[in-house]
């Protein structure tokens, strides 16, 4: 089985400059490790709220790492510096709305402010890109809303094949 590379980048200022802890790429690193039982590498990027910088990294580690899925955490809200959902869309050959829908549907139940995330996810080649938010929390719940549907997405645009943990996340794939 292929080693599958995922990307994980986390968009924040702070962050960036080392004044503020990355919760959110460990978080992501994490349940990744919970849910995926096929070979796979983390490729991790810290980064700060600037569109070009989003782009580039975006297209590097789809088009030159060649990983299948890349997850965004942070840049999402309404704030001026939250460009992220602009980013990804510019390097996008491919919209996957039902993505941030879903997204904001499962963060509903939990804070009425979930409405102001603008969270997306595109395909690039053959990669899938997803921005989630940036808490650990509200990265796990989106996760679990869509992983299921992510490894049949990368099937359907020829990446390696995702294996997931039926204990704690079935992937869907069609009955052949």
């Amino acid at each position: 089985m292929a080693l599958a590379r995922i990307g994980i980048v986390t968009v924040s200022d702070r962050a960036s400059r080392g004044e503020y802890e990355d919760r959110g790429g460990p978080a992501i690193v994490e349940y990744f490790r919970e849910v995926l039982c096929s070979p796979w590498e983390p490729i991790a990027r810290v980064i700060p709220d600037e569109q070009p910088v989003i782009e580039a990294t975006l297209r590097d580690l789809c088009d030159q790492v060649g990983c299948c899925v890349v997850v965004t955490t942070g840049g999402t809200g309404p704030a001026a510096r939250d460009v992220t959902p602009e980013a990804t869309e510019a390097v996008a050959e491919k919209l996957m709305p039902g993505f941030g829908e879903l997204m904001r549907k499962v963060s509903l139940e939990k804070v009425p402010t979930a409405i102001l995330s603008r969270q997306t996810a595109v395909i690039r080649g053959r990669s899938l890109i997803v921005n989630l938010p940036g808490q650990p929390k509200a990265i796990r719940e989106c996760l679990d809303a869509v992983m299921p549907a992510i490894p049949y997405c990368v099937d359907l645009i020829e990446g390696p094949r995702l294996e997931t943990n039926p204990e704690r996340v079935m992937a869907f794939r069609p009955k052949k």
